[in-house]
């Protein structure tokens, strides 16, 4: 599902007069989401789930063309871990 499809049933679902009323609100949600994530906070949905970052170590790879090894810097990647309710699908 995209987010403009998300949006879409979301405006349906919901009790907006309008779509932009719909859109505004999902992408404040998804602000204010990204926001905490980017602050190394975990956002938690409890028997949903709970997203977090994690921070990924530097490591040696191999480029498959040419069989160099090359350096990879380290990095921060989000994780999502299941909750009960969506475990069960």
């Amino acid at each position: 599902m995209t987010k403009r499809e998300f949006m879409e049933r979301y405006f349906e679902k919901g009790k907006f007069k309008y779509k932009s009323e719909a859109e505004r609100v999902l992408n404040d949600i998804l602000d204010l989401f990204g926001d905490s994530l980017h602050l190394d906070r975990e956002v938690n949905f409890i028997g949903w789930g709970k997203f977090y970052v994690v921070e990924r170590a530097a490591r040696e790879a191999k480029n498959p063309k040419t069989g160099e090894t090359i350096e990879v810097a380290p990095k921060k990647v989000v994780k999502f871990k299941v909750g009960k309710s969506l475990s069960n699908l």
